[in-house]
């Protein structure tokens, strides 16, 4: 005979298969979220898999490493990219060629073009203008003929200040392209004074590079 509290204890025992199978249910789970990831990553690996998939990876990781890093920064390619081989040739005394944001530029200085505080072109100065017709025939796009001083100040009646002088000087520019027979319908003539400078103006040198007619040739995109 059992006493009292052994029967007690063998009623209270749970029966098999009454127990606890919160395991089963975090086992399975788990389960579910494993084969999803394997389907995941199964539908992103190229067909062949193996070499070809690694093959595709370096391919895309090469193509991104090789791209400027403006293009990154953007996702867009330079809307003037192609100008610049246009003026790879270009070899005039005096001008220089150098691409940039808003197209490429053909950047001459002044004392090619004009004395010493005047805005009428030299001899020399037209030659040199001349010169770049060719050039800007062949380009179909808007022009920007832009004047820029140093920072030294001018006041004459003609020229109060440096505003006046890189002004006039830029149209000096276009009117003799015009004279020459050129089309000025695409162009604009703009003066800066001393406010976009090259080099600093405390030296000699700095200021002379700051002297300079710049002309920016910036390629028409359609829809603006």
């Amino acid at each position: 005979m059992l006493d009292r509290d052994t029967r007690h204890a063998l009623e209270m025992s749970p029966s098999p298969g009454d127990g606890d199978d919160g395991w089963l249910t975090s086992y399975l789970d788990v389960l579910t979220l494993l084969i999803t990831l394997f389907v995941l990553l199964l539908s992103l690996t190229p067909p062949g898999g193996g070499e070809a998939a690694d093959t595709a990876f370096m391919r895309s990781a090469s193509a991104v490493s090789s791209l400027p890093l403006a293009t990154l920064a953007t996702g867009i390619q330079p809307r003037h990219a192609g100008l610049q081989p246009q003026f790879d040739g270009l070899s005039i005394p005096g001008v220089s060629v150098s691409q940039g944001r808003e197209g490429v530029t053909l950047r001459i200085d002044t004392s090619l073009l004009f004395p010493s505080g005047q805005a009428v072109l030299t001899p020399q100065g037209r030659g040199v203008v001349e010169s770049l017709i060719g050039v800007l025939t062949s380009f179909d796009g808007q022009i920007s003929v832009e004047g820029h001083t140093d920072s030294v100040p001018i006041s004459t009646a003609r020229f109060p200040s440096n505003w006046e002088l890189s002004s006039a000087r830029a149209i000096a520019v276009v009117r003799h392209l015009e004279r020459q027979e050129f089309n000025i319908s695409r162009m604009r003539a703009v003066g800066y004074a001393d406010t976009q400078p090259m080099e600093p103006n405390a030296t000699a040198d700095g200021r002379a590079a700051n002297r300079r007619v710049e002309l920016l040739l910036r390629q028409q995109v359609e829809g603006e």
